[in-house]
Parts: C-alpha cells; sequence; structure tokens
C-alpha cells in the first residue's frame, strides 16, 4: 500500500486480479473526458452557492472523507443498463474501494496543526525533479483546505504515472494508481473552479492562483490531444475540459442573474417590460464589471468578456425568442422589436464603456430575421388601426360639440377648435413610435399614416358639409365655421415643415374652406346684389355712388371675420375682391348700353378707371392680397376708349395674357358698347383672340365665372 512508501512507486504488485479492481478498470476506461464527475461543484446542475475563504478553511477541517466522496459516483457512469451480477457485487465492490482509499485519513494533520505546503498567495509549480513528492494523503490535505499550490505536484504525479504505465506496470495497480490521481484531480477542480463561479466574489490573489491551474490545465490537455491516446492500461482522462466547464458555469451564472424577479416598484409598466428593462439594466452592469474587473486578471486566450457577452446574450434571446411564440398585446409587440431594434444594440451593445470590447464579437440579433419582421407587420397593422381609432374619435367628439351649438374656443382673438391639434398629435406619436424603434420602420410607417390622413379628412369634410346643411339656425354657426377654416392653417404647417410632404392630400382641407367662405359670404353678397343693379344704361353717370353704397355695405361686414386667421381674412378679402370685379364687369357686358360717339366712351371709360381704383384701394386696404385683379378693369376702360381697331386688337391681346378665360363671347360684349365700330372691324378684333399669345401660368379663374348670353 502507499502507506509503506509515500512515493507510491514502491507498491508490491499482486499475483491474482481482485474481482474489484477489475471493476474499477472497467469503470475508468469509460470515464468521459469532457464530463466532470457528480458530488464536485456541478456547474452544468443547480447553483451552487460560492464559499469564502473562511468557508473553505472550515471545509477543510470537516470529519474524515470517505472513498464516495472523493472519487466519481461509479453509479453515476454505468448508467441504467448495469447488469445483474454488477448490482450483486455492488456491497462488495464499496466496502474494497473504501479500504483502498482509507490510506487518505493515515497521516492526515489535525485541525490547527500547520501545513507543510506554501503560504497561500502564492502558487508554486511543485517540487523540482530532484525535491520529494508528497504523499498523497499531504496533497489531499493541501487541496481541502484550498491550496492550490498542489496543482503542481498533482500533475506531476500525473505524468508519472503515465511513464508507470508505459514501463510495463500492472494493469491493477495502474488502475488503483489511477483512482487517487483522479480523487485528487476532483477535488483541484473544486478549488479551481469555486472561485471562478463567481469570480467577482473571490479575492484578486485567489482568483489569479485558479486562472493560473486553470490555464496549465488547459495547455495539458492541450499536450495530450496533440500526444494521441496513451497507454492503454489508463483510463482516458484527458482533455479535461475545465475551460469548458468553467464556460457553462459561465452560462449558468448569467441565467442566474437574469432570471432573478425584478425589483418592484417600477409602476405603469406591463410584466413584460419590466422583466426586459432588468435583464438590460443587468446584463449592462455586468458586462462593465467584467470588462473592468475580470478582463485585466484572466489570460487573453480564455476570451472573459466573449464569454460573458456570448452567454448573456444567448439567454437573453432565448427569452425573447420564447416571448415572441405568443399572441402579444400591442405594447409588449412594440416592446419587443424597441429592445431588439433600439435599446439592446445602442444601449448595450455599443454603449461607451462597452463598444470597444464588443466590436470582434459577433454576438448577432436577439431575434431570426423572419420573427423580427413578422413583428414589425404585426407592430404596424396595430399602429394604423389604433391611429385610425382615436382619428374617428377626435372627429365624432368635435361633429358633436358642433351639433350641440358649443362655442369655439378664442385664442389670441381667433375662433379655436382643437381637432386639428389632436389629429397631429396622433399622427406624430405614430410616427415617433415607429422612428424611436428604428428610423426604417419610421419611414415605412410614414407612408401609410399620409394614406390614414386623406381618409380622414375626406370624412372631415364629408362631417363639415352636413353641419354646414344642418345646423345653419344654431347661435354658434358661422364662429365654428370660422373655427374649422382656421384648422387648415394647422394642417397645412404640418405638413409643409414636420412631414415634408406633397400638400395634394390636403385637397379636401381647400373643399372645406371654399364650403366655409361660400357660406360666411353669402348674406353680404346678397345684399350686394340689388346695389350693382344700380350700374345701368340711366345711371352710368352716377356710378361713384352706387360704388361707394356697396363699398359701405362690404365695410360694415368685414369685422365679423376677425375670427378668422389673418391669412384666411386676406383670403375672404380676396374672394370679396373678385365679387366685386367680377359685379362690375357684368354689369358693364349688358347690351343695353351702346355708345356711339367718341366722347360718350371717353366719359364712359373714365369712370370704369375711377371705379376700378377705388375698388382696388378699399380691398387692398383690407388685406386682399389680389393684384392679378388689378389690370382687370383699367384695361376693359383702355378698350372702351381707343378708337384705333389695331391699337384695341393690341390691348386685347395683352388683356387675354392675362386673363386666359376672356372668350370671345365677353369680347364681343364690351365691343357692343361702342357703337361706331364696323362688323368688320368688330370681326377683325375678335379674331385676335385666335392666335396663341401665351398665358401666365397658374391663373385664377375670373370671365369663367360671368355667363354671356
Amino acid at each position: 500500500m502507499w502507506a509503506d512508501d509515500p512515493r507510491a512507486p514502491g507498491i508490491r504488485q499482486p499475483q491474482a486480479r481482485p474481482k474489484g479492481m477489475l471493476k474499477m478498470m472497467t469503470f475508468f476506461q469509460g470515464l468521459p473526458g469532457q464530463q466532470p464527475p457528480p458530488g464536485a461543484l456541478d456547474f452544468p446542475g443547480s447553483p451552487q452557492k460560492l464559499l469564502s475563504s473562511s468557508e473553505a478553511e472550515s471545509e477543510a477541517s470537516m470529519s474524515e472523507t470517505s472513498s464516495e466522496d472523493l472519487v466519481p459516483a461509479l453509479e453515476a457512469e454505468a448508467g441504467p443498463e448495469r447488469d445483474e451480477e454488477d448490482a450483486a457485487k455492488k456491497k462488495k465492490k464499496t466496502k474494497g474501494l473504501a479500504n483502498m482509499f482509507s490510506i487518505f485519513t493515515k497521516g492526515r494533520k489535525k485541525k490547527g496543526q500547520p501545513s507543510s505546503t506554501a503560504p497561500e498567495g502564492k502558487l508554486e509549480s511543485g517540487p523540482g525533479p530532484g525535491s520529494p513528492m508528497p504523499t498523497v494523503e499531504e496533497l489531499k490535505a493541501d487541496l481541502e483546505r484550498g491550496r492550490l499550490e498542489a496543482a503542481g505536484p498533482l500533475l506531476r504525479l500525473e505524468r508519472e504515472l503515465q511513464v508507470a504505465a508505459a514501463g510495463g506496470e500492472s494493469e491493477e495497480e495502474l488502475v488503483r494508481r489511477q483512482s487517487k490521481v483522479e480523487a485528487l484531480y476532483a477535488l483541484l477542480r473544486d478549488q479551481v473552479l469555486g472561485p471562478l463561479r463567481r469570480p467577482l466574489e473571490a479575492a484578486p490573489e485567489r482568483l489569479r492562483q485558479a486562472l493560473a491551474v486553470l490555464a496549465e490545465q488547459e495547455r495539458e490537455d492541450r499536450r495530450a490531444v496533440a500526444a494521441g491516446p496513451g497507454p492503454s492500461a489508463l483510463a482516458a482522462t484527458r482533455p479535461r475540459g475545465w475551460l469548458q466547464l468553467w464556460r457553462r458555469g459561465v452560462a449558468q451564472e448569467a441565467e442566474e442573474r437574469l432570471g432573478r424577479p425584478p425589483a418592484a416598484g417600477a409602476e405603469g409598466r406591463s410584466d413584460a417590460e419590466r422583466i426586459f428593462l432588468h435583464m438590460g439594466r443587468t446584463m449592462k452592469e455586468d458586462l462593465e464589471a467584467v470588462v473592468e474587473r475580470l478582463k485585466p486578471l484572466f489570460p487573453a486566450e480564455f476570451g472573459v468578456v466573449a464569454a460573458y457577452a456570448q452567454s448573456y446574450h444567448e439567454h437573453f434571446a432565448a427569452q425573447l425568442t420564447a416571448m415572441a411564440q405568443f399572441e402579444l398585446c400591442e405594447r409588449d409587440t412594440y416592446m419587443l422589436l424597441v429592445w431588439v431594434l433600439n435599446l439592446y444594440p445602442n444601449d448595450i451593445i455599443n454603449s461607451p464603456k462597452l463598444a470597444g470590447e464588443l466590436q470582434g464579437i459577433e454576438l448577432g440579433s436577439l431575434l431570426s430575421p423572419k420573427q423580427i419582421r413578422l413583428l414589425e407587420v404585426t407592430f404596424l397593422s396595430n399602429e394604423l388601426a389604433s391611429v385610425k381609432e382615436l382619428m374617428t374619435r377626435a372627429l365624432e367628439v368635435e361633429s358633436q360639440r358642433w351639433a350641440q351649438d358649443g362655442a369655439p374656443q378664442r385664442l389670441d382673438g381667433h375662433c379655436h377648435s382643437e381637432l386639428a391639434i389632436d389629429i397631429i398629435q396622433i399622427l406624430s406619436q405614430g410616427l415617433a413610435k415607429a422612428e424611436s424603434i428604428t428610423l426604417d420602420l419610421g419611414r415605412q410607417i410614414k407612408h401609410m399614416l399620409l394614406v390614414e390622413l386623406a381618409a380622414f379628412l375626406r370624412s372631415y369634410q364629408r362631417a363639415f358639409d352636413e353641419f354646414l346643411e344642418r345646423c345653419k339656425q344654431l347661435r354658434n354657426y358661422r364662429a365654428n365655421i370660422m373655427a374649422n377654416i382656421n384648422n387648415c392653417l394647422s394642417f397645412r404647417t404640418s405638413m409643409e415643415q414636420k412631414w415634408q410632404t406633397s400638400l395634394d392630400l390636403l385637397g379636401p382641407l381647400s373643399e372645406l374652406r371654399s364650403h366655409g367662405f361660400d357660406i360666411l359670404l353669402q348674406n353680404l353678397f346678397g345684399d350686394l346684389k340689388p346695389l350693382f343693379k344700380g350700374f345701368t344704361q340711366t345711371r352710368w353717370a352716377a356710378s361713384a355712388q352706387t360704388l361707394e353704397e356697396i363699398i359701405s355695405v362690404v365695410g360694415r361686414s368685414l369685422p365679423e371675420f376677425s375670427g378668422l386667421h389673418d391669412c384666411f381674412r386676406e383670403e375672404l378679402m380676396e374672394l370679396v375682391h373678385l365679387h366685386l370685379v367680377k359685379e362690375y364687369i357684368v354689369r358693364l357686358s349688358k347690351r343695353r348700353l351702346v355708345l356711339k360717339t367718341v366722347e360718350q366712351q371717353q366719359q364712359l371709360a373714365e369712370r370704369v378707371l375711377d371705379n376700378a381704383d377705388r375698388i382696388q384701394r378699399f380691398c387692398t386696404e383690407n388685406g386682399s392680397p389680389a393684384t392679378w385683379l388689378h389690370q382687370a378693369l383699367p384695361t376693359l376702360a383702355e378698350i372702351i376708349r381707343l378708337q384705333d381697331p389695331s391699337a384695341i386688337k393690341i390691348e386685347v391681346a395683352t388683356y387675354a395674357t392675362w386673363y386666359p378665360d376672356f372668350s370671345k363671347g365677353h369680347l364681343s360684349t364690351i365691343l357692343a358698347i361702342k357703337g361706331n365700330l364696323s362688323n368688320s372691324e368688330v370681326k377683325s378684333i375678335r379674331g385676335i383672340l385666335d392666335v396663341n399669345m401665351g398665358t401666365r401660368e397658374p391663373f385664377k379663374p375670373l370671365f369663367s365665372l360671368i355667363k354671356v348670353g
């Protein structure tokens, strides 16, 4: 036995092979090199608390350890296929193992007895070639006390065993010696991987020792792989794969850390939001700690940052993938996309402290492209449905207020409605949500939102037209019309500035505004109609007086329109300006007025010029921007004044470029005033309109509003 010789090579060789020894050979020959022995810190299994240094000392002073605690459990490796003979011999085998390993209890130092090993904190490679090898009992005692200096002598013992196997030592003796080596390695593995289970809680020096042993074992694994299979008498124990065990422990730690329940207090968040917020914050903080505190201690070839990053990423991805399998509510669908496409890549992976460290680690996306696309389609569908519902509800509330004769608010003296602001806010929030995921998703939804806006505006126009038709008797009828006209400004400004899109989709608003102006001006134009009839054949001499009456009526009605924004007041004043010019031309075009003398024609031309100037000054002073109407009456006056047909042709040609809707019929009514023109001269002048003189584009209708004949 090894008690007779501490170096172990002098063991007496038995002549017969005991049955217990044969059973151990069967076990060690089938021992998987990559599987950790049961009974040690089981990294792939349930998590175990990392022993502190005081706890390690306490463990070292425990009662004597049985052989079943030191070697891998035979039953765990034999599998369910154990035959009946194995079961019958179990009791005998266990007894034999206990007797064999009883050597570990001999020579054991009592509690408190000083160790012969080096002080903790200094990892030695073991005795030199000429130094005495520690006994197995001494190595076991050192390892139980957490003395990682025993790793060097243990490795030397393993190599001597390989030499002995190559030298032809008996198979039974080799099995017995290897079982002792493996039992010691089981202890060493626990002491090495223990501090690495929670490295941030381990003392830096202790962590360095464990890493040194792990690096040495990894090199030995590579050497064994390069050397090929060892003697057949020994069970294959290399590669031991402790580095892989460490990485599996990192994965287990990541799962444990990310799987903890989130802290309470995040009010207003769904369960999924709180869970992923907890995982994101934990991952970021933990990886920053790995970069700052562990990376300087770990060998570069271990890739400690990559190991932790990949483990955290895989668990995070698994959680999201599992969640994506369910039918999610709108909020959780949005949250998933935000995490996958924005928060995770930008706020965690590319955060200032981690971006440089994770740049070369291809973590990939938390979800597959197919899953992401399905979530995006669901998000877009949900968001558009929500936007449509909110806009419809806003219009219903506004329409009810009109019908109930609710007075609009006054903002800076103008009639005000919140409808446009509500609609723009609804659209903007939908766009902002998509852009908070990715800008590309924002571009996709922007077009869809504009389509929904166009549909809403058509509904808005229909609702407004119905109000105009049914609610004429309400006290706040005209004020609400002005409030809705003012809404058009908010829509137009938002489309031009923020959405930067074509204003073509605002066509329904143009119709709404036009109908609103028609109603607002309907009474005024009705009051002006009998006054314009004063421009008759017998009263053209008194046309100035008639025009003053008209202007006076218009002037008294204008203050009511102060509820419109300035731009719409100007637009309304342009309509008034157009109406005055149009009605004046209508009265001038009546065929009842025929002037045969040059003097009469010149007098009428002067009156038309004076009236044109009065109309222009009044309208301009009240905000009309219709400069395009300035030539309408003065040029007609010039045609009436001129006598030379050629000069008249020039004026007519010029006039047609300003007002392309000026037709031969309109020209004929003006030429009819000049009673001294022959039919041939009239025909010649009319012919000038057959020549395409070009037009000033775009132009607004004037003569197309005037019926002739």
